[in-house]
């Protein structure tokens, strides 16, 4: 607003100060506003709104405290120009607070017993203005007042805001690729200003259209550019849930706008793991999230960033890891769905390691399952030579190769946890092999939860994974009931937090025991004790859980078993009402 000279203060009987220089600033612009019906009228309109409200509040003060509509006018003879004004132009009237301000200043402008002339007059100019302000939504006040004028609710609309609109939309439409007439103007050099117009309309009903139809314009021209404000604004509205889209817009409103796409990432990984017992495959489905990274292959990179950002914060954390896996396969079914050319998994993944894209990306019911076992061996192997290659180097210890290094052993680490369903069918498989066969699908597990291999201890983390897998198959095979005590604490000790020994995470073990639970051929009653006691011990209930989730969604999606299907399944939903029992019993505690 440009700066208003020294005020002229006029005082209306012991009221606060009036300032008339402002009063007449104000009404210039009203005339110069006329109905918003240029960008340049309706970008400054925008721009005033929040001012405009503030005088509005002081005017209704002072007309609430002016003993009548003639003393008031006598004081103030250019009031109801001015809010006469104001009230036609639908940008001042379509925003909530800016309405509610003019029509409270009418209200009181509005004599029930008229005692002149003036009054009378006034009466019979505010019924008519009141048909553009009021709507079928207003609340009781309003509705007091229109029995009070006798005005019939249905001629109470915003009709004015709806043709205007409705204009603004079909003018976008008119863009370069509409055009069939090379040398014709088209209407994208007025995008902008209508963008920035619509930032006071952004909750408004009647402007969603308008609002979608903005942000899914083809960006075919250069000059169709959306402005920052508008999308920080239409950002704000829907997050808040003021401003209800079309999918389509939605998706465009994250394709044009960086932050919006950021928080709907971390509000739904923030609501996945906060609920307790949640399946974020189930979360997901009823996401758009997923379906836009497959149309926008600049999204899903975004949104990758965002999730290696994450995991470098929580390495060791299993529903972050288990998250990342159920986006990935959402991502991947809804890239398959794609009826359009669909841009190359190298351009999707552009970091990964070439030689193990394909072979993670490909599900395990999409070959027999007689190959499981030559595949995950080829997985272990090719992963184990790009570490080694990773973590001891040529010789070059510069910082710099030594940062290349470290992001080439990430990178693969990254792609195994999208793909972690070939780290569940080396968990099933291990669990099931013979000894001599259990090697590679160890080495599997272990880079899985230790990526990183911190002071070089994976050497020493496979003697302790061998020797961990041979106590807990030993004691999932003992029939001695109840568990022998001085059985059952070393393995309590391994999936303790707070263990002090350099030697493997409490979720690899978890996990061998959940499995162990699962495909062993131990009863169920015998199986349940054993999840019960440890899991109980080690305080793992939630990492339980989110185990079992992983699993059942994994077996239920790749059909992977045949005879066994229905032992298997009857075992994962008996082992998740016993951690639903636990949970329960502990709460009471909690609170």
């Amino acid at each position: 607003m440009s700066q208003l000279q020294p005020p002229i203060q006029l005082r209306l009987a012991a009221e606060p100060l009036l300032d008339v220089q402002e009063m007449r600033f104000w009404l210039d612009k009203a005339v110069a506003w006329g109905q918003a019906d240029r960008p340049d009228t309706q970008k400054d309109t925008a721009l005033h709104l929040s001012r405009l409200r503030d005088f509005l509040q002081q005017l209704l003060t002072l007309i609430n405290n002016v003993s009548s509509t003639t003393e008031t006018m006598k004081r103030l003879p250019l009031l109801g120009q001015f809010l006469g004004r104001l009230c036609w132009n639908p940008y001042v009237t379509a925003d909530a607070t800016g309405r509610r301000l003019l029509f409270q200043c009418l209200w009181g402008l509005y004599s029930e017993l008229p005692g002149n002339a003036v009054e009378t007059k006034a009466n019979q100019w505010i019924r008519k203005v009141l048909c553009q302000l009021a709507t079928e939504e207003d609340d009781a006040p309003a509705q007091a007042l229109m029995k009070q004028i006798g005005v019939p609710p249905e001629e109470y609309h915003l009709g004015v805001l709806r043709k205007m609109v409705a204009l603004l939309q079909e003018n976008i439409g008119k863009s370069c690729s509409s055009l069939g007439d090379i040398n014709q103007r088209c209407s994208c050099d007025s995008i902008l200003a209508t963008s920035e117009a619509c930032v006071p309309l952004v909750t408004c009903p009647e402007a969603a259209p308008l609002i979608g139809a903005l942000l899914q314009l083809p960006g075919t021209c250069v000059r169709a550019a959306l402005s920052e404000d508008f999308l920080d604004a239409v950002s704000s509205a829907y997050s808040s849930q003021c401003l209800l889209l079309e999918e389509q817009a939605v998706v465009s409103l994250w394709y044009h706008n960086l932050s919006s796409l950021e928080e709907a990432v971390l509000s739904l990984l923030e609501c996945a793991l906060t609920t307790s017992g949640s399946d974020p495959h189930k979360q997901l489905e009823q996401s758009l999230l997923p379906k836009a990274c497959a149309q926008h292959c600049s999204m899903f990179l975004v949104v990758n960033d965002i999730f290696r950002s994450i995991l470098k914060q929580a390495e060791g954390k299993e529903s972050v890891k288990y998250f990342i896996q159920a986006f990935t396969s959402c991502f991947l079914r809804e890239r398959a769905l794609q009826q359009q050319m669909r841009v190359s998994l190298k351009a999707m993944f552009p970091q990964s390691p070439s030689s193990l894209l394909l072979p993670l990306l490909t599900r395990p019911s999409e070959m027999p399952q007689e190959a499981w076992r030559h595949h995950l061996n080829w997985l272990s192997g090719s992963l184990q030579r790009l570490t080694e290659e990773g973590e001891e180097g040529d010789g070059d210890n510069s910082a710099s190769t030594r940062l290349a290094r470290y992001h080439k052993v990430f990178e693969s680490w990254f792609l195994l946890v999208q793909c972690a369903h070939w780290v569940q069918v080396a968990v099933q498989l291990l669990v099931t092999s013979e000894p001599e066969d259990r090697g590679p699908l160890l080495w599997l597990l272990i880079f899985y939860h230790h990526p990183t291999n911190r002071g070089h201890h994976r050497a020493r983390q496979l003697v302790h994974g061998k020797e961990a897998w041979d106590q807990l198959h030993s004691l999932f095979l003992t029939s001695a009931r109840p568990l022998p005590v001085d059985r059952l604490q070393p393995l309590v000790a391994l999936l303790s937090p707070q263990s002090q020994q350099p030697s493997l995470s409490p979720l690899l073990i978890l996990n061998l025991v959940v499995n162990c639970a699962v495909f062993l051929q131990q009863t169920l009653s015998a199986s349940t004790e054993l999840i019960q006691t440890v899991v109980d011990r080690s305080g793992l209930v939630d990492e339980a859980e989110c185990v079992l989730s992983s699993l059942e969604f994994r077996l239920n999606e790749d059909n992977c078993l045949s005879s066994d299907t229905k032992r298997v399944h009857l075992r994962i939903h008996a082992l998740q009402n016993t951690l639903t029992r636990m949970h329960a019993a502990s709460r009471p505690a909690e609170n």
